[in-house]
C-alpha cells in the first residue's frame, strides 16, 4: 500500500504535507504549553535570545542544550516538543542560525539534533 501511495503522490507533495503536519503539531504543543504555563513561548524565546546574546561570536550550541538550560531556568512545558515552535520563531527573528547537526542525547532512534550559532538579529 505504501508503495502505491509513494508512486501516485509526487515527492514534493508528500514533503510539503509532512512539513505542514509538523508545523501543526508544533503549534498544538506550544498552545498546550502556554495553557499550562502562561507566557511559556515568550519566556522560552527570551531565554534563547539572552543565551545567544551572551555567547561568544563563534559559539555553537546544540538545541538540546538550549532546551536543558531553559528547563534549569524554570521554563518547563508539559512536552519538550513545545520548544520546536519557539526555535522556529527564534530563527525567523534572527536570534539563532542552524549550522549543522550533532548526535542527540534524547530521542532514542531519532536523527541528529540541530546545532545553532548566534544570529544577525542580536
Amino acid at each position: 500500500m505504501a508503495d502505491v501511495l509513494s508512486a501516485s503522490v509526487p515527492f514534493i507533495t508528500r514533503t510539503r504535507m509532512a512539513r505542514k503536519l509538523g508545523h501543526e503539531a508544533a503549534a498544538r504543543a506550544e498552545d498546550r504549553a502556554n495553557a499550562a504555563e502562561p507566557r511559556f513561548s515568550d519566556r522560552a524565546l527570551e531565554h534563547i535570545r539572552a543565551a545567544m546574546a551572551n555567547a561568544a561570536p563563534d559559539a555553537r550550541f546544540r538545541g538540546e542544550d538550549i532546551v536543558n538550560g531553559a528547563k534549569v531556568a524554570g521554563i518547563r512545558p508539559p512536552d519538550d516538543r513545545a520548544f520546536g515552535a519557539v526555535f522556529s520563531r527564534a530563527i525567523r527573528l534572527g536570534y539563532i542560525v542552524p549550522v549543522g547537526y550533532a548526535p542527540r542525547v534524547k530521542g532514542h532512534g531519532t536523527s541528529g539534533g540541530r546545532v545553532y550559532t548566534k544570529g544577525e538579529g542580536l
